[in-house]
């Protein structure tokens, strides 16, 4: 069983690494569908593998945005790189790519994206017959569904299905409307997410007299739930699923700690056959997301759309990263939100649960005593309850 997590530049990697990930999966700076994320240049997609691969991890590079003719004079040499530096598998959606990816990535397996809306056997045995290894399949799918497909697929083509964060209100994410309101084309990884927006009612002769959908007004009517299964892996893993994927290659490093550690957690208590601790459980909240559910896995209405708004929910934020800690714990940080001595602060490790303490004293990087750290990345030293690795997490609630 793979946990595979999202990469969206070298320090989400990086704590995607170390959280747990058995696999990532990233972009390059073309052909991803999600433009808004930084990605990786050449020399920063080598390294990635480089560090990925010390580490037994493999990397999935995503090239499932779906080209116009005026694209693919630049999508061989792409390819050519992929294989070069070493990635273990491209996701593709579009057919036309994926069979160039064959021709000039041969060596380099190949992943059908959940873009190709595969719900069903024969979807999946036809991409396997051209050559698929895997199939992503669409979000759209029961649990009983997946089960069955899985079941039924041909020998050696693995399964990988999403388990948690944001979900799309348009099937398998085949969206216009971007490009129909703005001209942002979700489908060259450009979407702006009109779907999370709140609307009114205006009648044509009456321009600018907003007409109330709902008792308050407007309507956040397409706005979608997050995905959330960390309570659900062992229907999932007991139903043949290879892969869990999560959401978020857009999203902060710590989003990519925290629910990559949750899924590690819950995937290794599955396999010592014991019950997931709830702290677990209750992780997938600190980190910023929409309303849960657990999509069209149990629900043919995909949990049901939040119509409320489209804010966020958050439980904590960070405060600061451990750069550097000695067998005592005094450790060297760098901060990223401001804290003050006497706070009540969280740890956050790759080992152990979340421990909380009260701060008592800390220093700035010559050693002079604070009372408080109100400068972004700036290095400071303090006492934490236990000695800890590198990219170990100190968090607070809000």
């Amino acid at each position: 069983m793979e946990l595979l997590a999202p990469a969206g530049d070298l320090e989400r990697l990086q704590f995607a690494l170390r959280y747990g990930a058995d696999a990532v999966y990233l972009a390059g700076q073309q052909f991803g569908m999600r433009a808004a994320s930084p990605n990786f240049d050449e020399a920063g997609l080598r390294e990635a593998v480089t560090s990925a691969h010390k580490q037994g991890v493999k990397v999935y590079l995503t090239v499932n945005a779906i080209p116009r003719d005026s694209d693919l004079a630049e999508l061989p040499d792409f390819l050519a790189l992929a294989q070069d530096v070493g990635v273990d598998a491209l996701i593709t959606a579009d057919l036309g790519v994926f069979t160039m990816a064959g021709r000039y990535a041969p060596k380099t397996d190949r992943h059908i994206s959940t873009q190709a809306g595969i719900l069903n056997t024969e979807s999946a045995a036809a991409w396997h017959d051209l050559g698929a290894n895997r199939v992503i399949l669409a979000r759209e799918m029961s649990l009983s569904e997946i089960e069955h497909l899985c079941a039924k697929r041909p020998r050696g083509l693995e399964v990988e299905v999403f388990v948690h964060g944001a979900m799309c209100v348009s099937f398998s994410g085949r969206c216009l409307l971007s490009q129909y309101l703005i001209g942002r084309d979700a489908n060259q990884g450009n979407c702006a997410q009109p779907c999370r927006w709140k609307y009114h009612l205006v009648e044509a002769t009456r321009p600018g007299e907003y007409m109330e959908i709902t008792q308050d007004g407007g309507t956040h009517i397409m706005n979608a739930r997050d995905l959330n299964m960390i309570a659900h892996l062992p229907e999932l893993l007991d139903a043949g699923v290879d892969s869990l994927k999560i959401e978020g290659r857009a999203k902060s490093f710590y989003y990519a700690a925290v629910i990559t550690n949750a899924y590690r957690k819950a995937i290794d208590a599955y396999r010592a056959g014991v019950p997931l601790d709830p702290v677990w459980i209750q992780e997938v909240e600190r980190v910023s997301h929409r309303s849960y559910s657990t999509g069209f896995f149990y629900d043919s209405e995909g949990g049901g759309q939040y119509t409320d708004d489209s804010m966020y929910i958050r439980g904590s934020q960070v405060i600061a990263v451990v750069e550097d800690c000695d067998d005592t714990g005094m450790a060297t940080l760098t901060q990223r939100n401001r804290f003050s001595v006497g706070d009540t602060l969280e740890l956050l490790t790759p080992e152990d649960k979340p421990e909380r303490f009260v701060l008592s004293a800390m220093w700035d990087d010559k050693g002079a005593p604070i009372a408080v750290a109100p400068h972004p990345m700036m290095e400071l030293r303090l006492e934490l309850p236990q000695a800890v690795p590198r990219y170990s997490i100190l968090r607070m609630d809000v």
